[in-house]
């Protein structure tokens, strides 16, 4: 986020159009207050989808919900919805890192974990005492404390604007926190963020495979022969996930593939 934008991260990653903050919760208005305007809100299609998207109930296993909130307020900022897209609140990503976090990856099953605990150079990677549950549970709550008492009010409360800025501290490490580095604990938000919002749905992200549909990419039919080669040629096909090949569900889907490959290598070979 320092040196690449958020617009430009989406840009590079296939979706078009400027990024924008989802629509934040509205509070009860005084009794006193004028009545709302009888005109309807204006949608979009991508507000539409993404109103879909959140239909479903989940279970958060693992975040409180002082936690899940701070989740759900950073990834809408990290990726948020735009006209094109919805972003990474509307696909799930709170639900995908909270499931992350509640299984073996969370629980440091396959860290490390014998020391010694010292500070080392960027080559050598993660050397904090702390597993991903621990990294979470004390930057979420040393972030709301510094926000707390410098804004008065925590994460998730704050506006978009104070959002990007406590990011942005978090990310370059201006802003101290007790006991875990402040960039470690972004480098963790962000790159899950990332992950929550390409990775196959059936890991609780992605849903309805938006991220996947944003760039273009087809999914598990993994048989690219015969176009991998064509570049800067536009691949369009429903993409497929895990769950879809699993349950026998996709496989119109599959056969629109193959003959998309097959139509395109035929292309090429005649070319």
């Amino acid at each position: 986020m320092s040196e690449l934008s958020r617009n430009d991260f989406l840009k590079l990653t296939g979706i078009a159009g400027t990024a924008t903050a989802l629509s934040r919760v509205t509070r009860p208005a005084p009794a006193d207050a004028a009545p709302p305007p009888t005109h309807p809100p204006k949608t979009t299609a991508a507000s539409k989808k993404a109103k879909n998207l959140r239909s479903e109930p989940l279970a958060f296993t693992f975040l409180t919900v002082p936690e899940q909130a701070f989740v759900e307020a950073a990834i809408d900022r990290l990726i948020p919805r735009d006209a094109s897209s919805p972003g990474a609140k509307d696909a799930g990503v709170a639900y995908f890192i909270d499931q992350q976090l509640a299984g073996a990856w969370g629980s440091g099953a396959r860290q490390y974990r014998q020391g010694p605990w010292q500070q080392g150079t960027p080559e050598q990677g993660f050397q904090l005492n702390m597993i991903p549950q621990q990294i979470y549970r004390v930057g979420i709550a040393a972030t709301n404390a510094y926000c707390t008492k410098k804004y008065g009010k925590t994460f998730d409360a704050l506006s978009p604007a104070l959002q990007d800025e406590v990011l942005h501290g978090l990310e370059k490490g201006t802003i101290e926190l007790e006991e875990v580095p402040s960039k470690t604990f972004f480098q963790f938000l962000f790159g899950n963020t990332v992950e929550g919002f390409f990775a196959d749905p059936i890991y609780g992200g992605n849903r309805d495979k938006v991220g996947w549909k944003a760039i273009g990419f087809p999914g598990v039919a993994a048989a690219y022969v015969g176009v991998i080669e064509k570049y800067n040629t536009p691949y369009r096909v429903e993409p497929v996930g895990i769950a879809d090949v699993e349950q026998g569900i996709a496989r119109d889907d599959m056969d629109a593939h193959r003959r998309r490959v097959a139509q395109m290598y035929r292309g090429s070979r005649e070319a």
